[in-house]
């Protein structure tokens, strides 16, 4: 059966506003906003806590079986650091998002990241590494790289993303006006 709703993932390091864009994306789309480290807490999708790290190791396989159901039906905003574990089937578009070092410092350094955890997602982002990532799992058309480092252009994103939802509606025959 084919889905109604696009399923979109919004990935980029941590920091980059990934569920500041999820949260307005979904209040004016009315998508399902999934936060995956929310899943993987509360569904205990995880192996245990890594202390060096201060997160979770997610258990991939558990967290796929925990939220398959409800991405195969679509209309859901996946909003998650990693995006190559899900599969290209589930998937219809992947935002990557990306600010400049000097704001990523600030807002790790905010969440009180401790330093191993702030260099490496530094030289994630220095490195495009999510970007890559991307890239390399999914169809080029369906990946797209964004700039979030102001409300401005969260705000012109989330446009960007509406405009995006309407078309593919209208691709895929489940647009509210008659053809």
């Amino acid at each position: 059966m084919a889905r109604t709703l696009p399923n979109v993932i919004v990935t980029g390091t941590p920091g980059v506003g990934k569920t500041s864009h999820c949260e307005l994306l979904a209040e004016r789309t009315g998508l399902k906003h999934i936060s995956i480290n929310d899943v993987v807490k509360t569904r205990e999708c995880h192996e245990g806590w890594d202390d060096e790290y201060q997160s979770w190791v997610v258990d991939e396989d558990k967290l796929l079986d925990a939220i398959e159901d409800e991405v195969k039906q679509g209309g859901c905003i996946l909003d998650w650091h990693a995006c190559d574990l899900f599969p290209k089937s589930w998937i219809d578009l992947v935002v990557v998002l990306r600010t400049d070092t000097a704001t990523l410092y600030d807002r790790l350094s905010a969440r009180n990241y401790n330093e191993t955890k702030l260099q490496e997602n530094i030289d994630s982002e220095i490195m495009e590494v999510l970007l890559q990532e991307a890239r390399e799992s999914y169809d080029e058309e369906i990946v797209v790289e964004l700039q979030s480092t102001s409300a401005e252009e969260l705000d012109t994103n989330i446009d960007r993303i509406e405009a995006w939802l309407t078309q593919w509606k209208e691709n895929n025959g489940s647009s509210t006006e008659a053809a």
